[in-house]
C-alpha cells in the first residue's frame, strides 16, 4: 500500500490533501462530513490583525464551471481566531496550517510575532495574492520587491521551526520570477495559486453584479491556468514545496499537480458542491498513484518534467 505521508518543509502531513483557505473558515463546517485528521490538513481563512467586515455584497455569482467571489477578508480578527478556531483544532487534533494577511508590511509581521509561540501550528500561508481588496496596491504578490518584503518580514519574525508558504497570484507576468524572489526572502516553499481576478455583468441592468465590482475567479475553469503555474514554479525551484490548488475536483486532477511538481494538493470551491471532497479527493488521488506502481506521493512529484512514466 502507498504511503499516504507528506513532507513538505520537513513537516509530515498524515496525507496529501488540504482545505483551501477561504473555502472552510477553520474546518468546523466539514466535520460531519468527514475525519479532519486524516487529510493533510485545515489551512485556515487567511486572518488578519484587526476583524474586517469585507466587500460590499453580492459577493458571489456562478460562473461556467466555477464562480466569482468578493469576500474581502472578512474575518474576526487574530485575537478571536487564536480563542477560537486555533483552540477548537488543537482540542481535535486537526493539523493547522494558518493563512495570514495584512494591508501592509508590517501588519505581516506583527501578526507573525503574535503566532510565534502559538502551539498548534504546523505551518504559515501567507495570503500577499488576494485579488478581493479594494486597492489592488495590496497584492504584494504582483511586485517582485513587495512580495519578498513581506516574507522576509514573516520569515525574521517566525519560529525557525515553522515552515512559510507564500501563496501567490497568477495575475503577473513572470510567476516563476516573483517565486525566486520570495524563495530568496525565506520563503520555504509555495501556495500556487491564488484565484485570478474576474468579473461579471447583469445583461439585465448592464452593470457589474458583484458588489465590489471584481472578484476572484475560482473552479474547475482555472485548472489549467493553475496547473502551469505550478509547473513554471516547480520548474524554476525543482527543490522548493508547492502545495498546488485551482480546480480541483478529483483525484485525476490532483494527480496532474502533483506531476507537474507539487508535494501536496489543497481542495477548495469544490466543497461548495460536495463537502467531503478534501477526504475523496485524496482517496482518490492515494488510489490512482498505487495503481501506477509509486509507493509514497513524492516519487511522483514532478514526473512530468522528467518525462512521465516509461
Amino acid at each position: 500500500m502507498i504511503d499516504p505521508s507528506v513532507t513538505p518543509a520537513g513537516v509530515r502531513f498524515n496525507g496529501p490533501a488540504f482545505t483551501a483557505s477561504g473555502c472552510a473558515a477553520a474546518g468546523k463546517e466539514l466535520r460531519d462530513y468527514f475525519d479532519l485528521t486524516e487529510i493533510g490538513g485545515v489551512v485556515t481563512k487567511s486572518i488578519m490583525l484587526r476583524p474586517r467586515s469585507g466587500r460590499p455584497t453580492p459577493r458571489m455569482v456562478e460562473t461556467p464551471s466555477g464562480m466569482l467571489n468578493s469576500i474581502g477578508l472578512q474575518g474576526p480578527g487574530v485575537e478571536t481566531f487564536l480563542a477560537n478556531d486555533l483552540a477548537w483544532l488543537r482540542e481535535n487534533g486537526v493539523t493547522a496550517v494558518v493563512s495570514i494577511a495584512g494591508e501592509t508590511v508590517d501588519e505581516f509581521g506583527q501578526l507573525a510575532r503574535i503566532l510565534r509561540n502559538e502551539p498548534g501550528i504546523a505551518a504559515l500561508e501567507v495570503n500577499i495574492s488576494c485579488p478581493n481588496v479594494e486597492s489592488r496596491g495590496q497584492v504584494f504578490a504582483c511586485d517582485v520587491m513587495s512580495a519578498s518584503g513581506v516574507i522576509h518580514q514573516v520569515r525574521r519574525n517566525t519560529n525557525s521551526s515553522v515552515p512559510i508558504f507564500a501563496k501567490l497570484s497568477p495575475d503577473v507576468t513572470s510567476i516563476a520570477e516573483i517565486a525566486v524572489a520570495c524563495h530568496n526572502a525565506g520563503a520555504d516553499g509555495f501556495s500556487v495559486m491564488n484565484t485570478s481576478l474576474g468579473m461579471a455583468i447583469d445583461t439585465e441592468t448592464l452593470r457589474p453584479i458583484l458588489g465590489g465590482v471584481t472578484g476572484g475567479l475560482s473552479g474547475p475553469a482555472i485548472r489549467p491556468l493553475a496547473l502551469r503555474c505550478v509547473w513554471q514554479v516547480h520548474q524554476a525551484l525543482p527543490d522548493a514545496p508547492i502545495l498546488g490548488m485551482g480546480g480541483i475536483a478529483n483525484g485525476a486532477d490532483a494527480l496532474q499537480f502533483i506531476a507537474a511538481g507539487a508535494s501536496a494538493v489543497e481542495v477548495g470551491t469544490m466543497t461548495f458542491n460536495d463537502p467531503s471532497a478534501p477526504a475523496r479527493v485524496q482517496r482518490e488521488l492515494l488510489a490512482l498513484l498505487d495503481q501506477r506502481g509509486f509507493g509514497s506521493v513524492a516519487q511522483a512529484v514532478g514526473i512530468a518534467h522528467r518525462g512521465g512514466l516509461a
